[in-house]
């Protein structure tokens, strides 16, 4: 049995028995106060929230009614959390949500005693967030975008079949996210394996993008892979605009990044899989301790490529690689 299986059965398990078992620990009549710490934009990450919110609505939580959610938003400005969680945390809030391997990281780092559901840091194990995917110990639990380093041979994989001749590839990475470091080095074995020249290029927010580019383009990256970070969520637009002024096959982790006009995106499907974080929340209000709620992370994952993109590049996408492809935006 792999960790990403027992990691799954232990989850099901602990919330099966929970369910029963510490279903009496919520407090009826009371209203919980939850604490929502986000890296990016509300507007860039508006469906995803809304699939959170409908989530937690069908378990019976309501914004509102039984619980109040407090926000606190970065705007893509990793150096702000700190402060928001430490915000959050005078609020004397229930638990915090934290969206991100930045937010999760800046609310461990803001409390040690107040339940966090994290949501889609890549290797919390890495980051320090838990101290095992079956047995996180602490105040930190929730789910995980990855189920390794093989997400991301497979998104260079799967760049190379679509640009055949591409020798150098441009990473994109923000090195205020605290993500961004783990998957750097797994990027860089998946590239060393697959025969491909990575060229790291920096950018902290949106002010660097153009030079991002431009040193792309000076040392002649022939396609470009985005860092899952929230940062780039957040300006996805302006990255996706500025990868066709130069020509650039673009591969991202989210669909977003599609629908907002970069080339491709291999990773889980955010609305589908939120879904789950909501779950933790539910356990914790009543009465399950993080430490004692295993990791999940995603099963299946989807390859969304931009048509309109690869034409306006000048790119011809490989038959195979359309036939493998879970949609195609037009």
């Amino acid at each position: 049995m792999n960790r990403r299986t027992a990691g799954r059965a232990l989850l099901l398990g602990s919330l099966a028995f929970g369910g029963v078992a510490r279903a009496f620990a919520q407090q009826p009549g009371r209203v919980y106060r939850i604490g929502y710490l986000s890296h990016p934009t509300r507007a860039s990450v508006e469906n995803a929230l809304d699939a959170f919110l409908r989530a937690l609505r069908d378990l019976g939580w309501v914004d509102g009614k039984n619980m109040v959610i407090d926000y606190r938003w970065a705007d893509g400005d990793t150096e702000r959390l700190p402060g928001l969680a430490a915000e959050l945390v005078r609020r004397n809030v229930d638990l915090i949500v934290a969206p991100a391997g930045s937010a999760a990281l800046a609310a461990k780092k803001a409390t040690s005693s107040i339940p966090i559901v994290m949501m889609f840091p890549a290797e919390p194990v890495e980051l320090g967030l838990v101290a095992s995917l079956g047995r996180p110990g602490g105040n930190v639990t929730g789910t995980t975008l990855t189920p390794g380093a093989e997400i991301f041979h497979k998104q260079l994989q799967i760049l190379r079949q679509a640009v055949p001749n591409a020798s150098r590839v441009a990473f994109l990475i923000n090195p205020a996210d605290p993500s961004g470091r783990v998957q750097e080095k797994e990027t860089q074995s998946a590239a060393r394996e697959l025969g491909l020249g990575l060229q790291r290029v920096p950018a902290r927010g949106p002010e660097d993008l153009v030079a991002a580019f431009a040193a792309m383009k000076r040392d002649g990256a022939e396609a470009l892979l985005l860092s899952g970070s929230s940062t780039y969520t957040a300006h996805r637009a302006t990255i996706a605009d500025l990868a066709i002024d130069g020509r650039l096959p673009t591969m991202g982790a989210y669909r977003e990044m599609v629908e907002a006009g970069t080339m491709m995106a291999y990773g889980v499907r955010m609305t589908d899989f939120i879904g789950r974080a909501a779950v933790y929340v539910d356990r914790i209000l009543k009465g399950a301790k993080p430490a004692d709620l295993p990791v999940e992370q995603p099963t299946k994952f989807e390859l969304v490529i931009n048509l309109k993109t690869a034409k306006a590049i000048g790119l011809t996408i490989p038959q195979s690689l359309l036939l493998r492809a879970d949609e195609l935006l037009q």
